[in-house]
């Protein structure tokens, strides 16, 4: 028989024991992932394309303006500074976030 003593365990070592593990750490992401509902992109009128570009050709770096564009199966809402305008790439960004012009739904100018 052994009469070692045994060494105590540090707060540190001890928590270790406690903290969560989760063998399937992907799996909640997966599963919110399957429960989303995926939209269709709608398709513009002629004549709601023709605002939406008249909107843009007034829109101009440095506008706070709101917006609603598709992305990734979904309409997503945002608003802040327009920060770049690519005319040639057909894209604006708001913010961080680049949005090409194809995937713009509505726009509005906020006056600050």
């Amino acid at each position: 028989m052994n009469n070692k003593k045994r060494e105590k365990m540090s707060t540190l070592e001890r928590a270790k024991q406690f903290a969560p593990f989760s063998p399937l750490s992907g799996l909640g992401k997966a599963l919110r992932e399957r429960e989303k509902i995926y939209v269709a992109k709608a398709e513009l009128s002629l004549e709601r394309a023709e605002e939406l570009s008249q909107k843009l050709a007034e829109t101009e770096k440095g506008m706070y303006i709101k917006l609603v564009y598709y992305s990734e199966g979904d309409y997503i809402s945002c608003e802040g500074l327009v920060s770049r305008i690519d005319k040639i790439g057909r894209s604006l960004t708001v913010v961080k976030n680049k949005i090409a012009f194809d995937d713009i739904y509505e726009i509005c100018r906020i006056i600050q």
